[in-house]
């Protein structure tokens, strides 16, 4: 992953912390329900979009071959990439 590319998932990171620790201290508050849903909302949207650039991050650079692969990407062959793409869109979706 390169250096923008990470600053970025870990901007996304804290984020998704923040929405966490958010839900925490609404939970201790007792606050609505509905508050605390629509809180876990944003949580999950927000996990959703990491997920989704992981992923894009994941095509572009890796299984397009691209130089700033992971290492283990370069020794991996393009059929077991495509293979671990499958089993990564499964386990996403």
């Amino acid at each position: 992953m390169t250096r923008v590319k990470r600053t970025s998932v870990e901007h996304c990171l804290d984020r998704i912390d923040g929405h966490v620790a958010g839900l925490q201290k609404m939970v201790e508050e007792n606050r609505y329900c509905v508050d605390v849903l629509t809180q876990l909302t944003a949580t999950r949207s927000a996990l959703d979009a990491l997920g989704v650039q992981l992923l894009s991050e994941r095509l572009k650079t890796c299984v397009a071959g691209t130089s700033d692969a992971h290492p283990e990407s370069k020794q991996r062959s393009p059929t077991e990439l495509s293979a671990e793409v499958r089993t990564l869109l499964t386990r996403y979706l």
